[in-house]
């Protein structure tokens, strides 16, 4: 930290800091709490950021705030305003730091500035104002406000009374001891594959130690959340982990349990892939609706009104939170019925849980597409065809023809293509190329459906549809087969792939884009997929062939969109992001 006497020798010292180091400017008058500067001043998620009194720039916003500052040495000097006041719709703040945040939003550097709530930060200019700006910092303990802030602002009802009271110390306690967000979501994997193993052992202590790994796996989870919160350690690699892991540990239970119960002699692994399939589908949903929505404007829905007025009501917040099934209730379930029940229980509970969760946040969105009246917008619409995963064949098809015209022929198409192979993987002669053909008629109907940019009221059930089809048709043919190890197998690549799609969709949300085409290409799209499956299950009925096309299938799609993956969230384009969204 070092004075400067007045904003020439600022600039001075500024552009003497080497070019990759962040920069702050704070008001030697500052008045406040040391959690207002922390806000301020450390959060890395923004170039540019300010509060009263304090501004800091990140490398990439470095230039911008040299420049304010060399315009403003004369200005500041004879008492004017760097920009006229008000400028931007902010609140004039006439420090220097200040002038300079009204300088760069001006010249186009989004200047962000967090919300303080209860805590004190000012620069007063009179004894009086001084003294009471120390009474208000005196009058507030900063440190409850930093655990309370810790906590994630909408959480479900399991979390915030079971774990949330708790966690956020264990949090403290991390932070304290130099321990990073990255470490504890390490640590919260590493529990939940030991959980998984315990269950795997198929024994009663076995399912009981499982049971009891798998809740400390999730108050990890959320201790690691609160401690990037706590102290504002947001990271690229951060948010890939904590985004991916959770998928990971809840699949590896799953496999867990089946294995375990395999032990016992009971193969639940058709109901196992069923869960992990009906999970996934789940979060499409809610995934493919909020991108449809997200710039939509002029939201004129009934349904979303009355749902507003539900949420001013304490005990309507808290029953639908709990109805959708959120990983804190729905891992909270998971780990008791573990422990004093079988794997088959459990996952019936899981797919009954879960399809009536489905159900009634499925109902709610048709419900706010039908009565809204919004104009979607081109960004909305290219959300909707990344997550719809299209391949090489549905792209042919799209570019030779298109789909008719009319508010719901998207996702009626892609509905009657998900129908036409599920049926024919239920019901033709396992083994035969009827499949086959209806897998060509899927892709061909897939790529009638993208043809045209989604913005219909409707479109957003196309990513899901899709989804649901080449999962279940991977279920079903495996289960089919009465090829040994074919249903694990095919657990496998369903975990691979969606491991793909939920990959596609944090890098939406970070505001940088689906992944390359080229991978898309290479593992064949959704319909692609599911074409090679049913070609694979129809040349290889007999013996073990059928699984280890499977497996070998599994494999190189996890390779392929691994590596990928990992290239880019650690890479200088991802976002640097921790995420605060939906209830997982």
């Amino acid at each position: 930290m070092t004075a400067a006497a007045d904003a020439t020798e600022a600039a001075e010292l500024l552009a003497a800091v080497p070019a990759s180091r962040r920069v702050a400017l704070v008001d030697p008058r500052f008045v406040g709490h040391v959690h207002a500067l922390r806000l301020g001043l450390t959060d890395p998620r923004f170039a540019a950021a300010s509060i009263p009194g304090a501004l800091t720039a990140q490398p990439e916003a470095r230039p911008a705030l040299l420049r304010a500052l060399r315009r403003a040495v004369t200005a500041v000097g004879a008492g004017s305003p760097v920009a006229p006041p008000g400028a931007g719709g902010v609140t004039e703040d006439r420090t220097v730091p200040g002038r300079l945040a009204v300088a760069l939003d001006a010249e186009g550097t989004t200047v962000q500035r967090p919300e303080l709530g209860s805590l004190t930060a000012a620069v007063p200019t009179a004894p009086e104002e001084r003294n009471s700006a120390r009474t208000a910092v005196a009058a507030v303990d900063d440190e409850a406000v930093r655990l309370r802030s810790a906590v994630k602002a909408h959480d479900g009802f399991f979390t915030t009374y079971f774990i949330s009271p708790y966690s956020r110390y264990i949090a403290r306690w991390c932070a304290r001891r130099g321990l990073t967000p990255n470490q504890v979501t390490t640590a919260s994997l590493i529990t939940a594959l030991i959980a998984a193993g315990s269950a795997a052992t198929g024994t009663r202590g076995g399912y009981v130690a499982a049971g009891v790994l798998l809740l400390l796996s999730f108050v990890l989870d959320c201790t690691d959340g609160q401690l990037a919160r706590y102290s504002l350690q947001y990271s690229t690699m951060g948010a890939w982990l904590d985004a991916t892991f959770d998928r990971a540990k809840e699949y590896a239970y799953y496999a867990g349990l089946a294995l375990g119960a395999a032990r016992g002699g009971d193969d639940v692994w058709v109901l196992a892939l069923g869960a992990m399939v009906l999970q996934a589908c789940r979060h499409v949903v809610d995934f493919s609706f909020n991108e449809a929505n997200h710039d939509a404007v002029s939201n004129t829905s009934p349904t979303a009104a009355l749902s507003d007025k539900l949420d001013s009501v304490g005990w309507t917040v808290w029953l639908r939170r709990m109805i959708v099934l959120p990983i804190g209730e729905r891992w909270a379930m998971i780990a008791v019925l573990t422990a004093v029940t079988t794997p088959r229980i459990v996952f019936y509970a899981l797919l009954i849980g879960c399809a009536l969760a489905a159900c009634y946040t499925t109902a709610g969105r048709l419900l706010r597409s039908l009565t809204r009246k919004a104009r979607r917008t081109d960004r909305a619409a290219v959300a909707l065809a990344d997550l719809a995963d299209s391949g090489p064949l549905a792209q042919a098809v799209g570019t030779v023809l298109r789909r008719p015209g009319g508010g719901f022929t998207a996702p009626l198409l892609a509905f009657a293509g998900a129908l036409v192979i599920v049926a024919a993987a239920l019901y033709a002669p396992y083994g035969g190329w009827l499949t086959v053909g209806a897998a060509g008629v899927y892709a061909v109907l897939s790529g009638l459906a993208v043809s045209r940019p989604l913005k219909g009221a409707l479109d957003w059930l196309v990513p899901p549809v899709f989804r649901a089809a080449e999962y279940c048709t991977i279920l079903v043919l495996a289960a089919r087969s009465d090829v040994p190890h074919a249903v694990p197998a095919a657990f496998g690549l369903v975990s691979a792939v969606a491991y793909h799609h939920y990959d596609t969709v944090y890098r939406i949300r970070g505001g940088t884009g689906a992944p390359p085409r080229w991978l898309v290409r290479t593992i064949g799209g959704h319909e692609g997929r599911t074409l090679a499956v049913a070609v694979l299950a129809a040349a290889l009925t007999h013996g073990s062939g059928f699984t280890t096309a499977l497996t070998a299938f599994a494999a190189a799609v996890a390779l392929v969109v691994l590596v990928e993956s990992i290239r880019f969230w650690v890479s200088s384009s991802a976002p640097a992001v921790h995420d605060e969204g939906e209830l997982a």
